[in-house]
């Protein structure tokens, strides 16, 4: 009889949906298990404190506070985790960052960009899959794009999404001149196989092509990158770190599916944005993020005001407090 079923139409379908169902559910009850832990907690903490007044002990004051200070932190996650309430914020992400103007300088940055949101995913204990990436004429990379991997992944990340500016003394100029450079970095969200995307076949311009870069003994001798244009809405998307055309072509038609839906998404905000009217400029020069090494050091958010002095911790994957500031304040500017 289970024979029989496994072999009717839908039936994998079906069983896929029901798995995810169990995840959410197996999500949900983590959620609650979390803030029962915390309310515990605060009652072990608040019989210490009383024990501790009336002792005078300050041994269990200083343990009080300590604990304390661990609640606050993991209210304050719990209270990210409530703000994630986009469709596809609970999914996996997909990153792509782009250099600007400024040749060698610029791909460096990029590079930097790339590893810092891996350090980031890292911390985590989130995966990084390099979906494509572009090295520099002679340093850097000129374009990659990753796929981040965790819970969450999307809804955190999606504060990242604009044009980022450094500010350094460039380690490529023998002079020793400050430098200004940016790089574009775009954020995705993973669509899997239930989102219902229309992609007529004959709308798409697929090309084959020899890949770039490291990678293995069949890069540069087969055509096994993959660029796929959607002609109707002129999107491109290109993988080439896979080790066969067909892997690439099923990684590209991803992306793809990931900037159609990005898409539709930009054009509620717009649409948002204009009952509210706001005016939003989407342009190459609106950074959203400066990060400046000289003459002094200084990473700012100019959307939420919000920065930080310790330049190394945020190139090192520390990040959490930015991406923190945006939730709470796109979250207000719902409200108002």
């Amino acid at each position: 009889m289970l024979e029989r079923q496994m072999l009717e139409p839908g039936f994998w379908d079906g069983q896929e949906k029901a798995q995810k169902a169990v995840q959410r559910l197996s999500s949900l009850r983590d959620r609650v298990a979390v803030f029962q832990r915390l309310d515990k907690d605060l009652e072990d903490l608040e019989v210490l404190a009383e024990l501790g007044e009336e002792e005078e002990d300050e041994a269990a004051a200083a343990e009080v506070k300590q604990g304390l200070a661990v609640v606050a932190q993991k209210v304050a996650e719990m209270e990210l985790t409530v703000l994630l309430s986009g469709p596809y914020d609970r999914g996996n992400a997909i990153v792509a960052l782009h250099a600007g103007a400024g040749g060698t300088e610029a791909q460096d940055w990029v590079e930097m960009l790339l590893r810092m949101y891996t350090r980031w995913a890292e911390r985590r204990g989130f995966k990084v899959e390099v979906l494509d990436l572009l090295p520099g004429d002679e340093a850097g990379t000129k374009s990659a794009t990753i796929e981040v991997i965790g819970p969450n992944a999307y809804g955190y990340l999606r504060s990242e999404k604009g044009v980022h500016r450094l500010v350094r003394i460039s380690p490529f100029d023998a002079a020793g001149r400050r430098h200004t450079s940016f790089a574009s970095v775009d954020v995705l969200p993973e669509v899997d196989d239930e989102v219902d995307v229309k992609i007529n076949p004959d709308d798409l311009k697929i090309d084959t092509f020899r890949s770039g870069g490291a990678g293995g003994q069949h890069v540069n001798k087969t055509d096994s990158a993959v660029r796929i244009t959607h002609l109707p809405t002129g999107i491109v998307v290109t993988c080439q770190n896979e080790r066969s055309q067909l892997a690439n072509r099923l990684a590209a038609m991803k992306m793809l599916k990931a900037r159609l839906i990005d898409l539709e998404l930009r054009k509620k905000e717009a649409e948002l944005a204009a009952l509210r009217g706001e005016q939003q400029e989407i342009a190459w020069g609106s950074q959203i993020r400066s990060y400046v090494f000289h003459p002094y050091s200084l990473v700012k958010d100019h959307r939420t005001g919000h920065e930080t002095g310790n330049v190394g911790a945020v190139m090192d994957g520390e990040i959490d407090s930015f991406i923190a500031a945006y939730l709470r304040e796109n979250a207000r500017a719902q409200n108002r």
